[in-house]
């Protein structure tokens, strides 16, 4: 069994940054695609970013030019450096693990945008 466990979530102005960590309770990251998504009050959950296990991304057009997923292997750890903030960001965000065919999802951090 893996544990995504994410972090840096948190209140923030429009125009803002922060940066979400998961950290994977075993090594299984360089073997697996890593991903970040994301669900609104009353709204259904999203996919924001992917990395692949051999560093390919894809991102969701509303976050382009202000989001990056990155991971660093050796640190078991996928990151989600988001700037630019709106409020539209404001979401619980969750951290996946696609891993030989098995799914892994993280408790999700909040992250909320003031205007």
């Amino acid at each position: 069994q893996v544990q995504l466990v994410e972090s840096g979530g948190g209140v923030v102005q429009a125009g803002g940054s922060l940066r979400l960590s998961c950290a994977a309770s075993r090594t299984i990251l360089p073997a697996a695609d890593m991903a970040w998504y994301r669900q609104a009050p009353g709204k259904q959950r999203e996919l924001v970013a992917w990395i692949t296990s051999g560093g390919s991304t894809i991102y969701v057009d509303s976050v382009k030019g202000r989001f990056t997923i990155a991971r660093d292997n050796a640190k078991n750890t996928v990151y989600l450096q988001m700037n630019s903030l709106k409020p539209e960001d404001t979401a619980d965000y969750y951290c996946n693990a696609y891993h030989y065919g098995h799914a892994y999802w993280g408790q999700g951090t909040q992250v909320t945008v003031s205007s």
